[in-house]
């Protein structure tokens, strides 16, 4: 046992326990003082000394560009279909909107005095 242990033992055999609560809590702060110390050298040596971990996961290969633009090739290097888009393009039209009213003037209450 640790020496605040053996204070708090020998205090409650005697009777005395305001002195076996100031140990009580001395062995408890010994003890805390202790775990936490560890969980600080452990906390310690993985930000120093971390393991290379790969999170990232594999890239994909990819092949050289074509010269040829009528060619859609996969990332494998397979060609792709391609059938273009025949749809006509909507025609552009000027958007039509109200021409603005021009509003009167109005009169500062500073200039009708």
């Amino acid at each position: 046992m640790t020496e605040s242990v053996d204070k708090f033992v020998k205090a409650l055999q005697t009777g005395n326990n305001a002195d076996a609560g100031d140990a009580f809590k001395d062995a408890l702060r010994d003890k805390i003082a202790d775990r936490l110390d560890g969980h600080r050298k452990d906390v310690a040596s993985k930000i120093f000394n971390p393991t290379v971990q790969n999170f990232s996961p594999e890239k994909p290969t990819v092949t050289d560009p074509s010269p040829r633009t009528d060619q859609v090739m996969d990332t494998d290097g397979n060609e792709i279909e391609f059938t273009p888009n025949t749809q006509p393009e909507p025609e552009a039209t000027a958007p039509e909107a109200p021409a603005p009213e021009a509003e009167a003037p109005v009169a500062n209450e500073v200039e009708a005095q």
